[in-house]
């Protein structure tokens, strides 16, 4: 049962602070300093750190107290000479002999934040450098009242972390350097999603209000403490006991940190992500349509703006602070943010029309809640929105200016494909490339609903990543291409280059899947994220390797290469020399500056040898997709909007398969179909797709995310299976037998380029 605060409970707790203030004024404290030492206390009067150590320790290493030989004494000795200080550990709880004596030694706790984040303190004094509190000790303690005490300690351990929360909220503290202390200790209890106030609206989101609130210092040292509080080792026996019996209650591997600090961080990022899914599928459930007649409930659609009401945006706001230390240490997988709930129940047509507004609310706001699949779809939406935006402008034009076309409408010739591309849109403004796409290919009839535009994609990426343009390479180890280094790049070799940005913008605009390898780097350099060396393996192994073994290499082996900061590259058929720095040409190699070498090598790959080029390719690019949502996106994700997955899972194919015509799974000719497929090798099931669908790509989240139909073309006969590529249909006759299949199937896919009229 929650209680409310009564109205002189604010009173209670000054009090209570003022009875304790007197003892805990003169005692001495534990080490509350986080990684940035802005704020350190003295240690506790019987620690022993060995000079080496106290001089090299810094933030971020993993040295233990075990490793590092620290004698801090006996323990027993520690927490008896602090005990004015220490307000509460699990082994006082699970000494008390009653739940009247807990609920009080809670309350002295819980009077104030200030005083409850003295509690749980870490005993070894080189982890409290980085996380102040023992979480392993807090997790007994909440383990040993969640299943040692009655329903009425529990109820008053919610309405004291209740009060708590609402003090910080209400009255600012001086103390900020260890507020963060009581805020861990909060977030450690398993049941603090769970509890609301008085007028039953859940508290949690208040908790990530009171860390929004405090200054970025310290809003810093708690992420911080999210990295460390796991990892640490548990150095204190606070195993708890019953009361009466002295039994053990939790097993020992279940207190002993050992963890990693990416575990320990990931531990956190669960109890933001827990609230959130709960969240969402309640207000799923809460919006479900009444079920039909012996049917189930279908769940609605729900937006970040209708949330209002569980102050959702407090807790995904938090989570963005969260996500933001994570991007620069990487502790975790960025992946380790989506949120399952939110992507199966965001409501995507109300959410991208808020984001677009000035002041509007939308999940589309916090892009690292999304996974790939979702924001596809979030960039679909906007294309439809200004696609049909163009088309009523179009006729709104027509009737004061004449006709316009309300299309943007290539006719090209299969021989010429790169050419009439470039000459076309060339001649085209900005508002037509918004304009949906439709592509035809001179002296076919094929009419163009997105098949046609497809193939047309496949076949120009490959013309101009050809060696008959020249201005892409791969190496012989890589199978991703990357800028020829040029001198003076031509107006041509220019020209090609953006047309490819372009073609690349309108194939993402018009949700089309490209065959097309480019290395993690160019995604990373259209959005403006920085390359790294290790980017450097994707587009050149062999280099790559060559470079690592420089740091390898002793000072009379460098010596002996007599090699400069010079990089020879050839253009043309012609050798040139360029320097790495200014007057590299005189700079030999050596251990002081082989990093800086490397670098430098790294940057003239990525950078310096491309510039003009990776100038055009991105214009062409942002000129279709520079205000879309696309900007939101990680370079993994945009390599997935663009070429898709790799995985071709035939199975989720079949499952999620459409059967038309008077066919279903269970007749014998599909059947036949699905064996026939299943022994196919991976090319040929490209060339399946190929054939049915314009493309060979696997659309972001796996097959079973392609529309694909299986419609009946007849009876038994001796015509191929022909395909409806705009809508990924497969006419298939009704073939009578496995063999017969096959052989019609793969004559059928084996000459599957070209467009006509059914």
């Amino acid at each position: 049962m929650t209680r409310s605060p009564e109205p002189n409970r604010k009173r209670q707790r000054v009090d209570r602070h003022q009875q304790h203030s007197g003892e805990s004024a003169s005692t001495s404290t534990i080490m509350t300093r986080s990684r940035s030492r802005s704020t350190a206390q003295p240690l506790p009067a019987n620690a022993v750190v060995p000079a080496p150590l106290a001089a090299v320790h810094e933030p971020g290493s993993s040295v233990s107290s075990k490793g590092a030989q620290t004698n801090f004494g006996d323990e027993s000795e520690v927490l008896e000479s602090h005990q004015d200080s220490i307000v509460l550990t699990s082994k006082m709880l699970s000494e008390l002999g009653s739940d009247q004596e807990v609920i009080s030694k809670l309350g002295e706790a819980f009077s104030e934040p200030c005083t409850l984040a003295r509690s749980f303190p870490q005993a070894d004094a080189l982890w409290a450098v980085d996380c102040p509190v023992d979480a392993a000790d807090v997790r007994a303690a909440y383990s040993f009242i969640f299943e040692n005490t009655s329903t009425e300690v529990h109820d008053e351990l919610q309405r004291l972390t209740v009060d708590a929360i609402n003090t910080m909220n209400a009255e600012p503290c001086d103390e900020h350097d260890i507020q963060m202390s009581a805020v861990l200790i909060m977030l450690l209890n398993p049941k603090i999603t769970e509890y609301v106030n008085g007028d039953s609206t859940p508290v949690f989101p208040e908790l990530c209000s009171a860390i929004m609130n405090q200054p970025s210092s310290q809003r810093t040292s708690l992420m911080q403490y999210f990295a460390t509080s796991d990892a640490a080792p548990n150095t204190r026996d606070s195993l708890p006991y019953t009361a009466v019996t002295g039994v053990r209650t939790i097993p020992d591997e279940q207190l002993l940190g050992s963890d990693s600090e990416q575990a320990s961080f990931e531990r956190y990022v669960d109890i933001f992500q827990s609230y959130v899914t709960q969240e969402m599928v309640k207000a799923a459930q809460r919006v479900a349509r009444p079920a039909a007649a012996g049917g189930e409930p279908t769940t609605q659609k729900v937006s970040l703006h209708g949330l209002s009401s569980c102050s959702l945006l407090a807790v995904v706001q938090c989570m963005a602070l969260v996500n933001s230390y994570n991007n620069t240490h990487k502790m975790v997988s960025y992946t380790a943010f989506y949120n399952d709930a939110v992507n199966e129940h965001i409501d995507i047509k109300d959410d991208v029309p808020r984001f677009r507004m000035p002041d509007g609310v939308s999940f589309c706001g916090y892009p690292f809640l999304l996974s790939p699949t979702t924001k596809s779809e979030i960039i679909r939406i906007e294309s439809v929105i200004l696609m049909r935006t163009e088309l009523q402008d179009s006729f709104f034009r027509a009737m004061f200016s004449g006709v316009t076309c309300p299309y943007l409408v290539l006719e090209v010739r299969r021989d010429n494909l790169v050419r009439d591309t470039l000459y076309q849109l060339d001649l085209k403004f900005s508002q037509d490339l918004r304009k949906q796409l439709k592509v035809r290919f001179v002296g076919e009839e094929g009419v163009d609903e997105g098949g046609v535009q497809k193939e047309f994609f496949q076949l120009i990426v490959r013309d101009v990543f050809s060696s008959k343009y020249g201005i892409f390479r791969a190496s012989e180890n890589s199978h991703f291409y990357w800028f020829r280094p040029l001198v003076a790049p031509g107006k041509d070799a220019l020209e090609e280059i953006r047309l490819t940005g372009q073609l690349i913008g309108l194939a993402v605009y018009n949700a089309v899947i490209l065959d097309i390898h480019l290395p993690p780097a160019m995604y990373k350099k259209l959005l403006g994220v920085p390359v790294t060396r290790d980017d450097l393996r994707e587009v050149d192994p062999e280099l790559h390797h060559g470079l690592m073994q420089l740091l390898n290499l002793t000072p009379d082996e460098l010596e002996f290469l007599e090699r400069t900061f010079e990089v020879e590259y050839e253009d043309l058929g012609e050798l040139h020399t360029h320097e790495l720095i200014p007057g590299g040409a005189q700079t030999l190699l050596t251990t002081d500056n082989r990093n800086l070498f490397i670098d430098k090598y790294v940057d003239f790959v990525f950078n310096s040898s491309c510039e003009q080029q990776f100038a055009e390719f991105k214009g062409g690019f942002d000129r279709i997709c520079g205000s879309s949502y696309v900007r939101y996106m990680r370079p993994q994700e945009l390599e997935l909007l663009v070429c898709g997955c790799s995985d071709l899972d035939f199975a989720a194919l079949e499952r999620s398969t459409i059967y038309d015509g008077g066919y279903t799974k269970s007749t014998v000719v599909i059947q036949y179909f699905w064996q026939v497929v299943s022994e196919f090798t991976d090319e040929l099931k490209r060339k399946l797709l190929f054939f049915a669908t314009s493309s060979d790509r696997v659309p972001i989240g796996g097959l079973s995310k392609l529309h694909f139909v299986i419609a009946k073309n007849g009876g038994d006969s001796d015509r191929l299976p022909t395909s409806h590529t705009c809508f990924n249909v497969l006419l298939l006759p009704e073939y009578s037998t496995l063999d017969k299949l096959r052989e019609r199937l793969l004559t059928a896919i084996h000459n599957s380029e070209g467009f006509g009229m059914i």
